[in-house]
C-alpha cells in the first residue's frame, strides 16, 4: 500500500476541517499527518488509522514554559521529525498552508510529489488548485467550504454525504461555546446568556454546559452571572476543564450546540450533534460553516461583511445588531421568517455534489444566484458528475482563467 503525508499545521477547526481530505485518501493509501504536537491527542481521536508526525509549529502548550522552550523544541524535537518524514517513501504529500515551517517541510520532498504549496529552487509555489482559490479569494461573498476545498487537492475525494454524520440531538443538554479565536465574531455574554435561557425555557431542559479553553473563563463568569440563579445553579463550567477527550465525551450528550465560527462547532459536526452556529464580522458560513446536514447558521449581512479580523471595524460592530435586537430570541426558538430582525440570514445546511452549501428559510440571500454560478463553475472544473451538462460560465471562465494555465505546466 502506497503511502501519503498530509502537512497541517493549522489550529483545531483547521486539523477537523481536513477530515474529508484524510477520509479520501485512506480509501486508497496509508495516510501520514504531520501536525502541531499540541493537536494530537485530538488526532488520534478524530483519525485513529492515521500515523501522525507532531512537531511544534505554534508552541501552544508551551506558552507557560517561556520562549527558550518554544526555540528548544523547535529545534530539537522538530529536527527529528524532519528526519523521520525523509526516511519514507511518501507517493505524494498534500502540504496545506504557506507559514515558514509549511514549506520548509515541503523542501525535504521531491517538487513533483508535493500538492498544494511547493518549495522548488528556493521558491515558494502555488499548485493549480490552490492558485485558482487565490483568483476567487478576492469574491469571499461567493465562497468553497474550507472542508471541500482541501479535499480537492485529490481528484477522487469521498462524496460529501460520507463525511459527518446528519445532526441528531442527544438528550443531553446544551453546550455553549464561549468564544473564538477572534473577540469580534463572538457574541458577548448577556447576548449568550439570553439564548441559552430561552432555549433551555423552550424545551425543558436544565443543564447546561459551557464550553472554551481557559482564556474563556472570564466570559464564562461573565455569562454565569447574566443567567437567572436556578439556571446557573445547574449549570456545569468547563472552560479550561476539559482534555480533548472530555470534550468529546460531553458533545457527545448534547442535544444542541450554541456557536460562533470555533474548532468546538466544527467538532459537534464531526460527531453528528446539532449546531445552532452564529457567524458575524469575518465569519463567513460560506467559507468555515458547519459541514453536513442538520444544522443552522444565523449569518449576520451587511454590505461589509466579511470583513478582516485585523483591520479596526469603523462601523461599530453594526454586524452584531441582529442578535442584540430582542427579537432576535423569539426569531431562534420559531424558525419564523416574519420573526427574524433586519440584517441575519437563516440558514439551513445543506449538501450537493461539489459538497457543502447553506439554503436560507429566512431573509434575502442576495449572493445565491451568483454563489451558484461559481459552484457550477467550479463542478465543470472539477468534472464532478453531472457538471458536463450545465451550462458554462465563460465570464467566471474569463475572469478566474489565465493564459498560463494552458502555457505552462502547473502541478496539482
Amino acid at each position: 500500500m502506497q503511502h501519503v503525508l498530509v502537512i497541517q499545521l493549522a489550529r483545531f477547526g483547521d486539523l477537523v476541517q481536513t477530515k474529508r481530505l484524510l477520509l479520501s485518501l485512506a480509501a486508497r493509501a496509508r495516510v501520514h499527518l504531520c501536525l502541531d504536537a499540541s493537536l494530537a491527542p485530538l488526532a488520534r481521536l478524530l483519525y485513529p488509522w492515521a500515523v501522525l508526525h507532531p512537531l511544534t509549529a505554534h508552541g501552544t502548550g508551551l506558552a507557560k514554559a517561556g520562549t527558550g522552550a518554544v526555540l528548544q523544541a523547535m529545534l530539537g524535537q522538530n529536527r527529528k521529525i524532519f528526519s523521520e518524514l525523509q526516511d519514507q517513501d511518501f507517493a505524494e504529500v498534500f502540504n496545506l498552508n504557506r507559514s515558514p515551517l509549511n514549506l520548509a517541510l515541503a523542501a525535504l520532498f521531491d517538487p513533483e510529489l508535493v500538492r498544494g504549496h511547493v518549495w522548488k529552487d528556493g521558491q515558494a509555489l502555488l499548485g493549480s488548485w490552490p492558485e485558482l482559490a487565490m483568483r476567487w479569494s478576492a469574491r469571499r461573498r461567493l465562497g468553497l467550504n474550507l472542508v471541500d476545498f482541501w479535499a480537492h487537492f485529490t481528484p477522487f475525494p469521498v462524496a460529501p454525504g460520507e463525511v459527518n454524520p446528519e445532526a441528531k440531538a442527544r438528550g443531553g443538554g446544551l453546550g455553549l461555546v464561549l468564544a473564538g479565536r477572534e473577540s469580534r465574531r463572538s457574541l458577548p455574554p448577556e447576548i449568550l446568556a439570553r439564548l441559552a435561557v430561552a432555549f433551555l425555557e423552550q424545551t425543558g431542559q436544565a443543564r447546561l454546559f459551557l464550553l472554551g479553553s481557559a482564556a474563556e473563563a472570564p466570559v464564562a463568569k461573565a455569562v454565569l452571572r447574566a443567567l437567572p440563579p436556578g439556571i446557573a445553579k445547574q449549570t456545569k463550567d468547563l472552560a479550561g476543564k476539559t482534555d480533548w477527550a472530555g470534550l468529546v465525551d460531553v458533545l457527545l450528550g448534547l442535544d444542541r450546540v450554541f456557536t460562533p465560527d470555533t474548532g468546538s462547532m466544527h467538532l459537534a459536526a464531526h460527531l453528528g450533534v446539532p449546531v445552532s452556529a452564529f457567524f458575524l464580522s469575518s465569519a463567513w458560513c460560506f467559507e468555515t460553516g458547519p459541514y453536513g446536514l442538520g444544522h443552522t447558521v444565523y449569518q449576520a449581512v451587511t454590505d461589509c461583511l466579511p470583513c478582516l479580523e485585523t483591520r479596526e471595524c469603523d462601523q461599530q460592530v453594526r454586524c452584531l445588531d441582529p442578535f442584540r435586537n430582542p427579537g432576535f430570541v423569539r426569531f431562534l426558538l420559531t424558525g419564523n421568517p416574519e420573526h427574524a430582525p433586519d440584517g441575519v440570514l437563516g440558514l439551513s445546511s445543506a449538501l450537493d455534489r461539489l459538497g457543502a452549501h447553506y439554503t436560507a428559510f429566512s431573509g434575502q440571500d442576495a449572493d445565491l444566484p451568483e454563489r451558484q454560478k461559481f459552484r457550477d463553475f467550479l463542478s465543470r472544473h472539477l468534472h464532478l458528475p453531472g457538471a458536463a451538462a450545465e451550462p458554462p460560465q465563460p465570464d467566471l471562465a474569463a475572469r478566474f482563467y489565465q493564459d498560463r494555465d494552458w502555457l505552462v505546466e502547473n502541478r496539482q
